[in-house]
C-alpha cells in the first residue's frame, strides 16, 4: 500500500495518540454489526463524514465476517479488535487466532475464495483495500490472522 501503517512502538507517533480502544467477542456472525457500530461511535468525535462511515464500516464488515467464516469455520472462537486514533487516523486491527492463510498473497487476490460453496464473492480483501489507506495482513496457518487497517478521517 502507498502509505505505512502507525506503529505504537513509533515513540513520535505515540506523542499524538488521542484515543484507542479493545473489544473481545465470539465468532459469531451477528456480532459483525456491533463491530461496525461500536467504532462507528468511537471515531464519532473526529466528525466523519458518511462515506468515511461507510468505508469503514464496510472494511470492518469484511475483515470480521472473515475471521467468522474462514478463520474459525463457523466454530466457536474469539476475534479480538483493537481501535486507535492517532491525530486524525483510524487505525484498526481485527485478529482471529483460528486456522491461519498459508499463502497471503493469493488469499489478497480478487475472486480468489476457499469458500466457493458458501456463495463468497472473494472480495473481502480488495474491498478492504478499496476503502482504507493502507492494509496489511499477518498471518500463519494453525496460529490465526491479523488484519491492519488504516484510514485518515479528513
Amino acid at each position: 500500500m502507498d502509505q505505512e501503517i502507525l506503529r505504537e512502538n513509533d515513540t513520535e507517533q505515540k506523542k499524538r495518540l488521542v484515543n484507542e480502544m479493545q473489544i473481545v467477542f465470539e465468532s459469531k456472525s451477528e456480532n459483525e454489526g456491533f463491530a461496525r457500530t461500536a467504532v462507528a461511535s468511537f471515531i464519532m468525535p473526529l466528525d466523519p463524514t458518511i462515506d468515511d462511515l461507510a468505508d469503514i464500516k464496510t472494511a470492518i464488515s469484511e475483515a470480521v465476517t472473515n475471521c467468522v467464516i474462514h478463520g474459525y469455520e463457523m466454530r466457536p472462537g474469539k476475534i479480538f479488535l483493537d481501535a486507535a486514533i492517532w491525530d486524525r487516523t483510524l487505525v484498526l486491527s481485527i485478529t482471529d487466532e483460528g486456522r491461519g492463510i498459508a499463502d497471503i498473497a493469493k488469499a489478497m487476490e480478487p475472486m480468489y475464495t476457499t469458500k466457493p460453496e458458501l456463495e463468497r464473492s472473494g472480495m473481502g480483501f480488495s474491498f478492504m483495500e478499496a476503502f482504507m489507506d493502507a492494509v496489511e495482513v499477518e498471518s500463519a496457518p494453525g496460529r490465526g490472522t491479523r488484519v491492519i487497517m488504516q484510514k485518515a478521517i479528513r
